[in-house]
């Protein structure tokens, strides 16, 4: 299943958080399908960054605004009269939110909850679907991957919020906007790689830092397994869900989307495949005892997207890392941020 261009071609679609990595990604792919894009997020907080670097601001219809005023905000949301929301506004980072727990909590709960109440009674909207995390589960270290109705919980302020925010969508999609005939979703995907994130404290991007500078990169847990996947991969999920969701909003719910769960990989066999294919670059291993309590071991279970969606991974780790690396590489010889980007979205719809 791929998207359909077809269905998206001249649909009017909010999406928050444009000027992030993934954001950024999807608001393209989206021009590339026809849809009318109308873009509500803070400017980026990275330099170099992808918004900027294949203009995303000449493809959408652009506002900045910070999702936690809730007059603003749903103002930008009314004016933008969506059919269809997709919902990547937020506080991102594990770590960042030990650092800033508030503006965490405050972003990612109260912005969601803004959007959600803008939503209401308006007449235009048809599905709106919110991207959380795969970090939502309570997680218990156990040795099996989890489901979309596994126990939702916690640790770090980020997990927290995001195990939240699926409880405040639950609620206004119960309580109010599926009797207004909008079908609600959330999309729960992590641990995602592809050129163009310059985020802090990721793992890529931290390589990429460190090698194309020569220093030497330090890794806290090299034994933490997650469930890598390409960019396009979840992307392509929030696309198809959201079209099914169009014609059949009995499917609404929570949906997980990852890799197969074979796929779930250590941090130091990520870093050793992507070394490979950047083709230098010194590592530190540490101990695991570095910084603030982080998950050892996560995997999603994905049968769901794949039963009801007909979704299945179309990029491997291997192949996934080493476009991830090779987009950098490609980027620093001079080569254009858009042009990488098309090519990967091409040959991914090709299967290549």
């Amino acid at each position: 299943m791929l998207p359909d261009e077809c269905f998206w071609r001249g649909k009017r679609v909010l999406l928050t958080g444009h000027t992030g990595f993934k954001g950024a990604w999807l608001a393209l792919w989206l021009h590339r399908l026809g849809a009318i894009v109308s873009g509500i997020a803070l400017p980026s907080n990275t330099l170099p960054n992808l918004f900027g670097l294949i203009k995303i601001d000449d493809l959408t219809h652009n506002r900045f605004c910070d999702i936690r005023d809730a007059t603003d905000f749903g103002t930008a949301v009314r004016e933008a009269a969506p059919e269809i929301v997709l919902h990547l506004a937020a506080q991102p980072l594990v770590r960042a939110s030990y650092r800033q727990p508030l503006q965490t909590f405050s972003t990612n709960i109260m912005g969601t909850a803004h959007l959600l109440d803008a939503l209401r009674g308006l007449d235009s909207v048809k599905v709106a679907l919110l991207i959380t995390t795969d970090k939502v589960y309570r997680n218990l270290e156990w040795p099996y991957p989890y489901r979309e109705d596994d126990a939702l919980g916690g640790r770090d302020p980020y997990s927290v919020s995001k195990a939240a925010c699926e409880l405040v969508v639950a609620s206004y999609r119960d309580s109010f906007l599926a009797e207004q005939g909008v079908a609600v979703a959330t999309a729960r995907a992590g641990n995602v790689i592809g050129g163009g994130d310059w985020s802090d404290d990721r793992l890529i991007p931290d390589a990429v830092r460190a090698w194309e500078s020569g220093k030497t990169l330090e890794i806290r847990r090299p034994c933490a397994i997650r469930p890598w996947q390409h960019v396009l991969e979840p992307l392509a999920g929030y696309l198809v869900l959201t079209e099914r969701l169009w014609d059949q909003p009995g499917l609404a719910g929570a949906y997980n989307f990852g890799p197969e769960t074979s796929e779930a990989t250590t941090v130091r066999d990520v870093v050793e495949l992507a070394r490979k294919v950047y083709g230098k670059g010194n590592v530190v291993w540490g101990d695991g005892s570095a910084g603030p309590h982080e998950a050892g071991w996560l995997a999603l279970e994905t049968a769901k997207a794949r039963t009801v969606l007909g979704l299945k991974p179309r990029w491997a780790l291997a192949e996934s890392v080493s476009r991830t690396m090779n987009w950098y590489r490609r980027l620093a010889e001079g080569a254009h941020a858009r042009i990488l980007c098309e090519g990967d979205i091409a040959a991914y719809e090709a299967g290549l």
